[in-house]
């Protein structure tokens, strides 16, 4: 996919959202993001969900108003509660549409290893064919500091190259990458970005305090990983995933090099 203009015509997608933008005061977003989803759904697509927001909704049911950090054990465990909530509230949100959601856990080491990595574009290949979406997560459960993909930013990007996506959406709290802090005076949006540039100094902000774990770098880095793969990227705000997934000019625009 060379331009914007072809993300209609998208075949299949994968779109990243984080703790902080479904969770908290943003809870509501997750049907904005169900609905976009299932729009291109019913027009054909093959859509790929990566969502966090286990641990940031199980917090409540722990006792904690932030993420645990420096306790992995603790951490775990509320991933092990929040996983379940979360996807019931995403198959509750699906149900309007006829869609059933398939949780899909990965840690880093199965996409560092050939058979577990064959395996597990094996499985999405499957449940995309029949129709269903994956909802994918790292799985915090087993994961421990040495493995764990740090955050869902990176983890989208490796899984739109496992399952040569035409296109990956990293959803934010900010509508854009910035070329200051936004809010700053002269900040500025950025609306493409060439493949190659040097986006040093670049900001598009921060997660809510306490909940995620990604923010500007960790996007930007995603970003260059699937563009290097070939999967150009929209970095916008969960509000706009339905323009964004429509083709319209909202967010950042990365190009991707050519496929080979």
């Amino acid at each position: 996919m060379a331009s914007r203009s072809e993300v209609a015509a998208a075949k299949r997608i994968v779109v990243k959202v984080g703790s902080s933008s479904i969770s908290g005061d943003n809870v509501g977003q997750l049907t904005t993001i169900v609905n976009a989803l299932a729009a291109a759904h019913g027009r054909g697509v093959e859509a790929i969900l990566v969502s966090s927001g286990a641990i940031a909704t199980a917090l409540p049911h722990f006792g904690l108003e932030a993420r645990p950090t420096h306790d992995l054990v603790t951490e775990q465990a509320a991933a092990a509660v929040g996983q379940t909530m979360l996807m019931v509230r995403y198959q509750d949100a699906l149900d309007a549409f006829g869609i059933v959601a398939a949780q899909v856990l990965l840690t880093a080491g199965d996409l560092e290893q050939q058979n577990t990595r064959a395996n597990a574009r094996a499985a999405m290949e499957k449940l995309l064919s029949l129709r269903f979406l994956p909802i994918v997560n790292e799985n915090d459960t087993v994961a421990t500091s040495e493995i764990r993909f740090g955050d869902n930013d990176r983890l989208a990007a490796l899984v739109a190259e496992l399952v040569d996506a035409d296109l990956l959406v990293l959803l934010s709290d900010v509508d854009a990458l910035y070329s200051r802090p936004p809010g700053e005076p002269d900040a500025e949006p950025i609306e493409f970005v060439t493949y190659g540039d040097d986006l040093a100094g670049v900001q598009i902000g921060d997660v809510v305090p306490g909940v995620g774990t990604g923010g500007a770098e960790t996007k930007v880095g995603a970003a260059i990983h699937a563009t290097h793969a070939g999967v150009p990227v929209i970095l916008t705000s969960a509000a706009n995933v339905g323009p964004a997934l429509a083709g319209e000019p909202v967010g950042t625009w990365f190009e991707a090099a050519g496929r080979t």
